[in-house]
């Protein structure tokens, strides 16, 4: 696979690679955004659900039938996914400010400049 065209599995390699100075370092809120941001890009590679699935399935463990190959995404498609994530803080601090819970808002606020870092 061509790191050119997996921006996803870079960006994980950098987050992980934060999250654990993060988390080395006793920055629980920080490890917290950073780990939703893997989930996200995570979610963002999984493959769409076949329709004729109804059911559940049976899979030997170890098999290889469970392995599905991800999405490959660009870095467009990062960002994309970044955004989102940013854009969702953003709206619920502004809930939150309405609803005067500002020491709420002050930590979504933190995690939008935390995940900002990540945008190109």
């Amino acid at each position: 696979m061509d790191k050119r065209e997996d921006a996803a599995a870079t960006m994980k390699d950098r987050l992980r690679a934060d999250l654990r100075a993060a988390m080395k370092d006793k920055r629980s809120g920080e490890a917290k955004v950073i780990r939703s941001l893997v989930s996200a890009i995570d979610n963002a590679e999984a493959p769409p659900t076949q329709k004729e699935e109804t059911g559940p399935t049976l899979h030997r463990f170890r098999s290889g039938s469970a392995e599905v190959e991800r999405l490959r995404l660009d870095s467009a498609q990062v960002r994309q996914v970044l955004l989102v994530e940013i854009r969702e803080r953003e709206l619920a601090a502004a809930e939150l400010e309405r609803l005067e819970k500002t020491d709420r808002a002050a930590v979504l606020r933190t995690e939008i400049l935390i995940a900002k870092r990540y945008i190109a």
